[in-house]
């Protein structure tokens, strides 16, 4: 049966996927991981990440997926012992060179995206080496992933939504030359995603209007000062939603969600879409339908558009930004919360209303959303609560001192 694979980058989001349906978890280490912007975990974190997983009988998979120069893999190296004794499944690895240390060391051995395997004498060969899973290239069309898989001694694994990256499996130079933090060690400042101003060698229009044309791959725009501006560096992203079936076909041993990154209610409601969709589809092949309202899920929280990548073909939709039609506000905290009544009581910086959308979020309580359908202030039901205000809000999920509350507030996306 196949897994799902979630991301978490600190203990709120670990927590959330968890909650939402994952079988397996990956994170990040401080300096051996591809996310060195995200908050990452420490190595004295690792006991408690495993602690925690076990709760869901989850896998927990540590990312070292940076390209190692020679100190950083004697560090890792050294470290093995460390993580294993911590109770991790296993370790991410763009470097070969260590597959045999992580196996002695009782760990599993994954082979990241960044090696771009793309065909079954790879696989073969990692094989040989001790490897256990092998994430495949994100240029394969399904129909090479299902012949790849088919032919691998070596389970393989895909990714299935989240951002892509501009570069062959996100090996990209454009940050260090811009700025001198390296992609490939983790500290991407992402320029592809920006707005980029093109000019001309001469006077002629002809490139424009032909680069304009609803049938090439992207489109570029007259700005107010008669530059021309294009995405074309960022893809939209991927979202495989509506293909579970063909994915499953292939046979692959775990889908991939990106983004550890991404806030940890971005984790449980991407977790969770795909968790349902898994489960639906394995239940009930015959009668499966695509959720109209799963897609409406993954709308709601932050995407650049959506595409299907090289699944099907080239990728040829551009994006500008978050497309989510919703912003994540920042108005209080969770001061009680009344077990008995299924109370929290909540003080907030900014106006709250019945029908309002929260978004609860804390290491334990993990990432939950409530729409509110009852308030009080000493006792008394209210319509509206003011800024500055502690106001009982009912809620019949436990929740913690401390626990961050936000508010959604709907985009207009044609701002």
């Amino acid at each position: 049966m196949v897994k799902l694979l979630a991301p978490a980058g600190n203990f709120i989001s670990l927590r959330s996927v968890l909650e939402s349906g994952a079988d397996e978890v990956y994170f990040g280490l401080d300096s051996y991981n591809m996310r060195a912007n995200a908050k990452n975990f420490s190595i004295n974190d690792l006991a408690k990440v495993s602690r925690i997983a076990r709760e869901y009988d989850a896998k927990t998979y540590l990312c070292s997926n940076i390209i190692l120069n020679e100190n950083n893999a004697i560090r890792l190296k050294g470290q093995l012992e460390n993580i294993a004794s911590a109770d991790i499944t296993g370790i991410i690895l763009s470097d070969v060179g260590l597959i045999r240390d992580v196996r002695d060391n009782g760990l599993e051995a994954h082979i990241s995206v960044q090696e771009n395997v793309s065909n079954s004498f790879a696989l073969k060969t990692l094989k040989k080496l001790g490897a256990k899973r092998a994430i495949l290239s994100r240029e394969l069309s399904i129909s090479e992933i299902k012949e790849i898989t088919q032919k691998s001694p070596i389970e393989t694994e895909i990714f299935i939504h989240g951002a892509v990256c501009m570069a062959i499996s996100g090996r990209c130079f454009l940050s260090n030359d811009l700025y001198n933090r390296s992609a490939n060690c983790g500290d991407c400042l992402q320029p592809c995603r920006k707005n980029w101003t093109l000019t001309f060698e001469d006077d002629s229009n002809d490139v424009v209007s032909n680069l304009s044309n609803e049938n090439e791959i992207f489109m570029i725009s007259k700005s107010y000062d008669d530059s021309y501006r294009t995405n074309f560096f960022s893809p939209r992203d991927m979202c495989m939603i509506e293909h579970i079936p063909e994915l499953i076909d292939t046979g692959v041993a775990s889908f991939k969600i990106e983004g550890r990154s991404r806030s940890a209610d971005y984790g449980a409601t991407v977790t969770e879409v795909y968790r349902q969709a898994i489960d639906e589809y394995l239940a009930n092949p015959l009668d499966y339908k695509v959720n109209p309202e799963w897609i409406e899920k993954l709308k709601s929280v932050f995407n650049r558009g959506f595409d299907t990548a090289f699944y099907f073909n080239t990728p040829f939709k551009t994006s500008e930004n978050n497309q989510s039609k919703y912003i994540k506000k920042d108005i209080g905290k969770i001061v009680n919360y009344y077990n008995k009544v299924r109370v929290a009581e909540i003080k907030i910086w900014d106006d709250l209303k019945i029908g309002d959308k929260l978004i609860i979020q804390g290491e334990t309580t993990g990432s939950i959303t409530h729409t509110i359908d009852s308030m009080q202030i000493d006792g008394k039901p209210i319509e509206i609560a003011k800024k500055g205000q502690n106001v009982g809000v009912a809620i019949p999920i436990k929740l913690r001192v401390n626990d961050f509350v936000y508010k959604l507030i709907k985009r207009d996306l044609n701002d």
